[in-house]
């Protein structure tokens, strides 16, 4: 999700063409969701995306974790509620027990609370974090349920968002309940995930006056709607129409011929940015990248509708995006930023490099030279 950002099926960008034309189970945009990684949204963005494409509800980003408050979650809700829509939100969890579990729910519903979260809107419990996925099905299912349970003490009613590929496998999703993420090759003709209470089917969605690529889902029930029918008209119901089926086929198209180069860089994030499993939207979070972080690249590839780079990792690589295809820089400062060490007497490239937390290889590399190469005392060396 936006972190929101979604684990699904894995692969390249495996969002393709949705061949809908009329047919009345197109994919329907009912209900976007938001978070820091949109920015801010004004009440004319929300406006528009009821009016013209036919969106009731909005899930905005709360908080994450035990610590981390979603900066845009106040006047996100402010702004939705002044468009005239429904409004909800939800918890990136990063719980692994139990006790962690109520802590957080704690914690997100403190923080909804101050936001100004209406008591009786839903409180998602977003579960798609490595943590989550270092755990069994049972574990997953106690620590879901002692959040839920804890949410409902401020008033909110709860649910579970995750992934297709993690509905009843990683954890127990019943039926007539969750928020479940699938992003299809094809869609036509077929109400994916009709007995849950949502579908999230694209988060690539355009909006006419609203910069970048929106989560957007189906609600298969009124549950996101405060259990109510829906009074939220739009004003232009042939936009609306045009709109839909315009969403529908345009999602993301693999990259047939792409291929990873190298680089070696280091760049300072200008915004927050969602590090994921692979090189793909559908693919997991590990986290979302502060604004300032400074992140090392080895590798870098247009995929997908966006430049992504690889980022060396302990325990294997993260993938995240610095910009849309065109090769553009637009999340990250311009210029690679780095930082320098200066070589004293003594130095070799392994000292330099433990120092730093390199490998030599790498360490030698990102200086155009090999671990053979001689250093000399005075010489400065690009360390990050």
């Amino acid at each position: 999700m936006k972190l929101k950002n979604k684990l699904l099926l894995t692969g390249v960008a495996i969002v393709a063409t949705l061949f809908l034309g009329l047919n009345a189970n197109a994919a329907r945009m009912d209900m976007v969701d938001v978070s820091n990684n949109n920015g801010y949204m004004s009440t004319a963005e929300y406006v528009s995306m009821r009016n013209e494409f036919g969106v009731k509800a909005v899930t905005v980003k709360i908080s994450e974790g035990g610590t981390y408050k979603d900066p845009y979650a106040a006047s996100n809700i402010k702004n939705v509620q002044a468009a005239g829509m429904y409004i909800n939100g939800y918890h990136f969890a990063r719980y692994a027990t139990k006790a962690q579990a109520i802590a957080e729910a704690d914690f997100a519903g403190g923080t909804a609370k101050a936001a100004g979260l209406p008591v009786g809107a839903v409180l998602a419990t977003d579960v798609e974090s490595q943590e989550a996925n270092n755990q069994s099905k049972a574990t997953n299912d106690r620590n879901n349920s002692a959040f839920m349970k804890e949410i409902q003490k401020f008033g909110y009613r709860a649910d579970i968002y995750t992934s297709g590929s993690w509905a009843n496998n990683k954890m127990t999703i019943k039926g007539k309940t969750g928020w479940i993420a699938a992003y299809p090759y094809v869609v036509s003709g077929k109400n994916w995930y009709s007995t849950n209470h949502a579908w999230q089917w694209s988060s690539t969605a355009k909006f006419r006056i609203s910069y970048g690529g929106f989560d957007v889902s189906q609600l298969n029930s009124n549950y996101y709607t405060a259990g109510m029918k829906s009074t939220v008209k739009p004003t232009n119901k042939a936009a609306v129409k045009a709109n839909n089926r315009k969403a529908n086929k345009n999602t993301f198209r693999p990259y047939a011929s792409a291929k990873w180069v190298k680089e070696t860089k280091t760049y300072t994030l200008k915004t927050a940015v969602k590090l994921r499993t692979g090189a793909a939207t559908s693919s997991s979070v590990i986290t979302i990248l502060p604004a300032g972080d400074t992140v090392k690249t080895d590798r870098a590839i247009i995929q997908g509708g966006y430049r992504w780079v690889r980022q060396p990792r302990f325990n294997g690589y993260g993938y995240l995006v610095t910009g849309p295809a065109n090769n553009t820089l637009e999340y990250v400062k311009s210029g690679a930023t780095h930082t320098y060490y200066t070589v004293k007497s003594g130095d070799s490239w392994w000292t330099i490099a433990q120092r730093n937390g390199l490998s030599m290889t790498t360490l030698a590399s990102q200086n155009g030279k090999t671990i053979y190469t001689t250093i000399y005392p005075g010489q400065r060396l690009v360390v990050q």
